[in-house]
């Protein structure tokens, strides 16, 4: 194997996701042959060289394995949190292989979430050009008007930057009324700011779809994707089939 960056590195050994490892690396947790790497261009070989992270050394996965989670409320998409709150990983119960989340859902969102072992999957899942549509049923505190729909479909500023188009449909009126909202953008907090433009707060948040995987387990339970679901993510992330190796 020939020498690969540090953060890749990690990403393929499952540790977490690449922009993780990054972070990882910066802080000083990462070792190669005993000496502590903190310049984000260093490279390495996993098969030639010692890599420790927290003072474990890594492998290469001995195999791939993905995970449909549906991720409940007041819960941590996050491998560990500093502020001991529970995290997805404490769900994972039986699962031997070292996984972790693909993207995020915030603390009091709940839905679809991904965790693999895979990193060129992770990482083409939540690069910004994938644009693999993830799509949402939320409840907020009030209807948008037609006016405010176009523009919500159209893009609103966030944090200085506008979002990308977005597909807006209201499934259940009321006072609380229901949307479904379609994005191919994974900005932190996205859809409650983008509703918060408009002055209304978000109550409920679920994913239920990424890209044709559609949400089909118990809050806090999770399953292991079908081989073919796994070619078909591939195949739309333009990336090799596993089948197909």
């Amino acid at each position: 194997m020939s020498e690969e960056r540090l953060q890749k590195i990690l990403s393929h050994a499952g540790v977490t996701s690449r922009r993780k490892a990054e972070e990882l690396i910066v802080e000083g947790r990462v070792t190669v042959n005993g000496k502590v790497i903190t310049e984000l261009g260093s490279k390495a070989d996993l098969e030639r060289d010692h890599i420790k992270v927290d003072g474990r050394l890594l492998h290469a996965p001995k195999r791939h394995i993905y995970l449909a989670l549906n991720k409940p409320k007041n819960c941590v998409t996050t491998v560990s949190d500093p502020e001991g709150r529970e995290t997805v990983m404490h769900l994972l119960r039986g699962v031997r292989e070292r996984v972790f989340p693909v993207g995020r859902l915030d603390y009091q969102s709940e839905g679809l979430l991904l965790l693999t072992n895979d990193g060129d999957f992770a990482h083409k899942l939540t690069a910004p050009g994938s644009e693999v549509i993830k799509t949402y049923v939320v409840k907020v505190t009030g209807t948008l008007t037609e006016a405010q729909e176009k523009t919500f479909k159209s893009g609103v500023p966030v944090h200085g930057r506008k979002t990308a188009p977005a597909e807006l449909k209201l499934i259940k009126t009321g006072t609380n009324p229901w949307y479904e909202v379609k994005i191919h953008e994974g900005r932190q907090n996205q859809i409650r700011l983008m509703f918060g433009y408009f002055g209304l707060l978000v109550e409920k948040l679920r994913r239920v779809k990424i890209g044709f995987l559609e949400l089909d387990q118990p809050p806090g339970r999770y399953r292991q994707l079908t081989q073919r679901e796994v070619d078909r993510f591939r195949k739309l992330l333009k990336l090799e089939t596993e089948s197909g190796k």
